[in-house]
């Protein structure tokens, strides 16, 4: 009897103290029921989300949704700061923008702990340079600006005055400018230059189910940030779904979901989107012109992959908005991925773009360096369209292998390999160019869609100055050389040069 009453005491002595130990132990995750929120889907969790992430970014720790939870969020302005990792999970959350307070609050914020700040001893800096004579903590990167100078002097129905000459870079301890982000413009002024330490470690946001109820504002230029924006470089986003519901005959455009910004070295990988409707709206000029949603896209940021990537929509229904586009982006690559359009609007520095297919908005872009395109498919009338609103300019190399253009509208009267527009009658901001070199190395034109009876040719380049017929009148020099293997057109047509030849005269074609 003594024996077991002393072992009865020493099971509970071991009860009580296990019971301790776990009570004691330190706390693994936050989740967002332990700051008030409901997760029914009925009740706004805004400010318990919000809560339950500034205690994560205080204790340096990772956030956790629950899976059987449906959180709302409603009106609030509240911006929810992220800085540790995030397994969203299953969860699924609503977005309701019906009426939102405030449609500039992003719902999140991606930050690091490390702060921008001004970078001193730097007064200029010349395109290609490949150190700018500063040091710094880490690397980072950097935004410059000179407000004396105007860029991208928009042309056509959304034309303006155009922007200040800026671009980002990255740079490593001792001021040397990383390969792809080089340096593209001269700096004989600076108005700002600032640094964006980038971290270490990598931040992991993963899954979640996002529903956004679309807004019913009028449709105007009135862009909505009602997503994710992240500001932080070394990210990784895996598994994130995003639907949209509630759209009208009208509405405000949307940045995006998942919008990266002033950042380097993203990652989006197996996410799904969803292309908003295409509204009308009257542009700059006063007339008449389709305005849509991206669902995601970069603004000023360097080496962001998007892989694995779909929309929910298809790619082909032009009654949906092109689903991606960049601003002043570098190195940007896209690798097994099914949108709409990739679109980079205010140049890009440098593209990869592998194992895609891209639907009827295809692939548009200006700037600088080399666009990669391997085992891409292109759905559009053009394999590669340079944006005329900027000057239809790419100032470096054009590398395509083993991709297949196929239109799917019927009506197309040509084809083009490289397309643009530019009459030299409107000063840009730049000198526009064509590129140096092209090299089209495997290329298959499925042009089975088209009407035989409209379908008049296909090109390498496109007429680009209807006016040079009669007046000889160049946009701007004109010269390179293309180097034509393996293509193979359906129809057996031939692909001459353009439909406006003597445009094309000092540029070498090699078959």
């Amino acid at each position: 009897m003594k024996t077991n009453a002393l072992r009865g005491i020493f099971l509970i002595a071991c009860v009580l103290t296990a019971s301790c130990h776990l009570w004691a132990m330190p706390q693994k995750y936050i989740t967002y029921e332990q700051f008030g929120a409901k997760g029914d889907g009925v009740h706004d969790d805004l400010e318990a989300i919000a809560a339950a992430h500034r205690a994560a970014n205080e204790q340096h720790l990772p956030v956790r949704a629950a899976d059987d939870k449906t959180y709302l969020i409603g009106k609030g302005a509240t911006t929810v700061v992220i800085k540790t990792d995030v397994d969203f999970g299953k969860a699924k959350f609503i977005i309701n923008d019906v009426e939102t307070d405030n449609y500039k609050s992003w719902v999140f914020r991606v930050e690091s702990y490390l702060k921008p700040y001004d970078v001193e001893g730097v007064t200029s800096l010349k395109r290609g340079q490949q150190n700018i004579g500063v040091k710094f903590p880490q690397n980072s990167l950097i935004e410059v600006i000179n407000d004396r100078k105007k860029v991208y002097i928009r042309y056509g129905l959304n034309q303006n005055s155009g922007t200040p000459a800026r671009e980002v870079f990255v740079v490593d301890k001792k001021g040397n400018v990383r390969d792809k982000s080089q340096i593209v413009w001269d700096y004989d002024h600076i108005s700002q230059i600032k640094a964006y330490p980038m971290d270490k470690e990598t931040l992991t946001i993963m899954g979640g189910i996002f529903t956004t109820v679309a807004n019913q504002a009028p449709s105007t230029y009135a862009y909505r940030s009602r997503g994710f924006i992240i500001n932080r470089s070394n990210v990784r986003v895996e598994g994130v779904t995003h639907y949209v519901t509630g759209e009208l005959d009208h509405g405000a455009p949307y940045r995006g979901f998942l919008y990266v910004d002033h950042c380097a070295d993203v990652v989006l990988s197996n996410c799904l989107f969803t292309a908003h409707k295409t509204y009308v709206t009257i542009g700059s000029a006063k007339k008449p012109v389709s305005m849509g949603s991206y669902d995601t896209g970069a603004m000023s940021a360097v080496n962001v992959l998007f892989e694995h990537c779909r929309q929910t929509t298809d790619i082909d229904d032009n009654k949906y908005w092109g689903l991606y586009a960049s601003n002043f982006c570098k190195d940007l690559r896209m690798d097994d991925c099914h949108f709409s359009r990739f679109d980079a609007h205010m140049g890009v520095a440098n593209v990869t773009l592998t194992n895609c297919k891209f639907g009827y908005m295809g692939v548009r872009m200006v700037g600088f360096g080399t666009i990669r395109m391997e085992n891409c498919e292109v759905r559009y009338n053009t394999l590669i369209a340079l944006r005329d609103d900027y000057g239809s300019s790419w100032d470096g190399d054009i590398i395509i292998k083993n991709c297949t253009l196929r239109p799917v509208n019927p009506n197309y009267r040509s084809l083009t390999i490289l397309s643009g527009t530019n009459t030299g009658k409107h000063d840009f901001g730049y000198l526009c160019r064509l590129p140096y070199k092209m090299v089209i190395d495997g290329l298959t034109v499925d042009d089975s869609a088209l009407n035989p009876d409209k379908y008049e040719h296909l090109a390498i380049f496109a007429t680009f100055n209807r006016d040079a017929h009669d007046t000889g009148l160049l946009p701007f020099p004109i010269e390179g050389q293309v180097i034509l293997k393996n293509v193979k057109v359906q129809s057996g047509r031939e692909c001459i040069v353009s439909a406006n030849p003597d445009l094309y005269r000092n540029v070498e074609v090699i078959r």
